[in-house]
């Protein structure tokens, strides 16, 4: 079995070089990986990092470093539907190019998929101690509270539209088989294309297992992208895009009934989930 990371990168000069090394050194439960990074024309200096840590790993024979350079930067979204593209893993593993999430927690999120209790895995920065309070925004407190006000409206909606009850929908750690999207077809290009693949795979009838991860949140001026006043408004629109829209194979109604991750094809491992894996905690 083989994992794919996927690493957008745009504007990270100040975390990506630890954090692509970070990567690179934590030890996963696959005998093959890869890290695909996809550049999207930085101005301040990371696609020279990018570039450097590619050429410095160049040799390693256990793991392939594949680098994708954009002209232009074209929003999240539209860089992992190229990495996506690129892909020659089994499994997929998201991963930002900041230093919010713990790139130790890799084994903890994997271990589910390899020995077939989950096709799709979800790290849950709600389920760790903070619970809701995830957002500090470096100690602006009416800052950090409307933004965790607005992260739980959200995940209220989200699960309402798809009537789920996942705790961190927005999540950026979505780990899960290739073979879940076939036949999908992707488009969005920014942030909204969390919500476009995460209610891609529940449609194809893939409930995830939620995982605790741990989280450390950065504010607007170390770096986050996020625009509140624009981007709500192209999450709702995914949100009911993608609950409405017609969907060939197996229904909500059913793959909630069915409540399990799908059998992994061919020679790999079976799937062994319990009947209530589809809205489980880890661990049980």
């Amino acid at each position: 079995m083989k994992l794919t990371i996927l690493i957008a990168v745009y504007n990270e000069a100040a975390t990506v070089g630890e954090l692509l090394e970070r990567v690179w050194a934590q030890p996963v439960p696959m005998a093959e990986r890869e890290i695909i990074v996809i550049e999207s024309n930085s101005s301040d200096g990371s696609r020279e990092q990018v570039v450097a840590f590619a050429d410095r790993h160049a040799d390693d024979p256990a793991t392939r470093v594949m680098l994708i350079l954009e002209d232009r930067p074209r929003g999240k979204g539209h860089a992992i539907r190229r990495g996506l593209a690129a892909a020659r893993g089994d499994v997929i593993l998201i991963q930002d190019a900041d230093l919010e999430y713990e790139v130790g927690d890799y084994p903890q999120l994997l271990v589910p998929i390899c020995e077939g209790r989950a096709a799709f895995v979800i790290g849950s920065r709600h389920l760790g101690p903070n619970r809701w309070r995830i957002r500090k925004m470096g100690g602006r407190w009416l800052q950090a509270l409307a933004l965790n006000l607005g992260g739980m409206l959200f995940h209220r909606f989200f699960n309402t539209v798809f009537a789920t009850r996942l705790t961190d929908p927005t999540s950026m750690y979505k780990i899960f088989r290739l073979d879940c999207l076939h036949g999908s077809q992707l488009r969005c290009d920014r942030f909204d294309f969390d919500f476009e693949l995460l209610g891609t795979l529940l449609r194809a009838g893939y409930m995830p297992l939620e995982i605790p991860v741990r989280y450390r949140s950065r504010g607007f001026d170390q770096g986050k992208k996020i625009r509140v006043l624009r981007d709500p408004w192209g999450w709702i629109a995914t949100i009911l895009r993608v609950r409405l829209a017609r969907f060939r194979g197996e229904s909500l109604r059913a793959a909630r009934r069915r409540r399990t991750s799908a059998p992994f094809p061919g020679n790999s491992p079976q799937d062994h989930s319990p009947r209530a894996a589809a809205f489980s905690r880890y661990p049980p």
